[in-house]
């Protein structure tokens, strides 16, 4: 639904196709490869699964199917197919204030996000994209929220910016971001949080500071890098001592069975970082990322994206 409201919006996407089962393959050559097929209703990256061939969008819609069998949804309903845009993102968090869009933050994802999995790593503010890619990014988000009838409250918005410069809409989500990302951004003298500022607008009251607290701030998600019993995280006391982290929370404990992309939906926890600049806080994010390794079922893998 999303897609066809940004479509008769003529918002900038990614070309799309239906799935019906079993048709994957066909319409996915007929889109152009690659492409990325994705369910329809799940969330955190679940089941979005990248294809170069043929061969590759039949495996990943039986995937696809297996899962959503697996949690209890039809097998059988539609997916989608998308057009693979190369390039970096970049994510607009902003409210919207009676249609009126005031951006709260413009992040990078400085990683490459390639698949065939799409495993968030590092969220670095302010941007360092260019000027006029941050500015279509900001343009996109409000005309895609418009699009969608959206008016009021939080919106979450994703871009593509290719290697030509050519900006493009993947998503946008009448929320703020997701997991515990949000603690990295905070506003005003009094570092408010990204919560309050969304309850105070929900509650109609006036628009606080909303300029960054602090120069800039950065989060780093610990990925689930195999499937099975995690027995724990090496080098997290190597890491809360590091310059320019400012806190590591784990969301699972160890002893926990956890579960991998594309099938899982969850992150082992997050390291959030602060500095004078976007390129320090990414700077102590990998140094961290190198100190970890995540241990499941015995084995030891590191964090660091790239691996």
């Amino acid at each position: 639904l999303m897609r066809r409201l940004l479509e008769a919006a003529s918002v900038p996407q990614p070309h799309f196709a239906p799935v019906t089962a079993g048709s994957g393959p066909s319409v996915a050559a007929e889109l152009g490869f690659p492409v990325v097929l994705k369910p329809t209703g799940l969330s955190a990256s679940r089941g979005v699964i990248r294809a170069d061939d043929p061969a590759a969008a039949r495996r990943a819609e039986t995937r696809i199917r297996t899962m959503l069998k697996e949690a209890g949804w039809d097998p059988d309903q539609q997916l989608l197919a998308e057009e693979y845009l190369a390039g970096t993102e970049l994510v607009v968090e902003g409210l919207l204030l009676d249609g009126a869009l005031e951006v709260l933050a413009l992040i990078d994802k400085p990683d490459p996000m390639e698949g065939p999995f799409f495993e968030e790593t590092i969220l670095v503010t302010p941007s360092r994209q260019v000027a006029f890619a941050q500015q279509a990014a900001i343009s996109l988000a409000r005309d895609g929220a418009a699009g969608l009838g959206l008016r009021s409250g939080p919106i979450h918005a994703e871009v593509r910016v290719s290697p030509a410069g050519e900006v493009r809409l993947l998503e946008v989500a009448a929320r703020s971001i997701g997991g515990l990302c949000g603690r990295a951004l905070s506003f005003g003298l009094l570092g408010e949080s990204l919560e309050v500022l969304v309850l105070r607008s929900a509650l109609g009251m006036p628009t606080m500071d909303t300029r960054p607290a602090r120069p800039a701030t950065g989060v780093l998600m610990l990925p689930i890098p195999a499937t099975g019993i995690l027995d724990g995280i090496d080098g997290l006391d190597h890491v809360r001592n590091l310059d320019g982290v400012d806190d590591v929370t784990l969301t699972i404990t160890p002893g926990k069975r956890v579960v991998a992309l594309p099938e899982g939906d969850r992150y082992l926890g997050f390291v959030f970082a602060g500095g004078a600049d976007a390129e320090s806080v990414e700077d102590t994010l990998r140094h961290a990322a190198a100190l970890l390794s995540v241990v499941v079922d015995g084995e030891a893998v590191p964090v660091a994206p790239g691996r």
